[in-house]
């Protein structure tokens, strides 16, 4: 049975844009810094939120993977909301936010093999089984997510596509980079999660 998010709303921002990304390479584990293009989405999307605090809710701490491009996305976001609001919110990371290991498959072309991978059928030499990330992700969104207030988790594309389907949601759905989405439990539970590209809101 899939592992099933806490009942909690959150932020999710995947990181900005690499190298790798513009040339359409899988990243997985492999720690690629962001491109200059990766550094402005990531200032572009704290404008966004900050924008729309009032019709969702502010953020009151960010979580981040400590892979490079979601770390240093998470402090160009947290840079960006001090100048607006004169404070700067904590960034913490959790190992267990790392994207998956894509094995032998990290560095060359995205395939054909995500829905494969998805449905337990194919896992490519050294990589982490997608049910294994599912569980994974669950449980890390799930210690960002406790406590007061609202997290931004800084993150990243395969870790979004486990957390689709822990949300009910077709799991194989590319996340662009940096596109700031406000999460809601879908209600009653267990109807699916509603996701909001808020760049597309008002």
């Amino acid at each position: 049975m899939t592992a099933r998010l806490a009942l909690r709303p959150f932020w999710y921002l995947r990181h900005g844009e690499t190298d790798w990304n513009a040339q359409g390479l899988s990243q997985g584990r492999s720690d690629i810094e962001l491109n200059a293009t990766g550094i402005a989405q990531g200032g572009n999307a704290a404008e966004i939120m900050a924008k729309h605090w009032g019709d969702f809710a502010p953020v009151t701490r960010i979580v981040s993977s400590p892979l490079k491009r979601a770390f240093r996305t998470a402090e160009i976001v947290a840079d960006a909301l001090a100048e607006q609001d004169g404070v700067r919110l904590p960034i913490t990371t959790d190992p267990e936010l790392q994207e998956v290991c894509f094995g032998v498959q990290e560095g060359e072309p995205m395939g054909t093999w995500y829905d494969s991978w998805i449905a337990g059928e194919y896992t490519p030499a050294g990589a982490e089984p997608f049910q294994e990330l599912v569980s994974r992700a669950v449980a890390a969104v799930d210690r960002a997510t406790a406590g007061e207030g609202v997290a931004l988790i800084v993150c990243h594309g395969a870790m979004f596509r486990a957390l689709r389907m822990a949300m009910g949601l077709p799991a194989n759905v590319r996340l662009q980079n940096a596109i700031p989405l406000w999460l809601t439990p879908g209600s009653p539970d267990p109807l699916p999660w509603v996701l909001t590209d808020v760049s597309q809101h008002g």
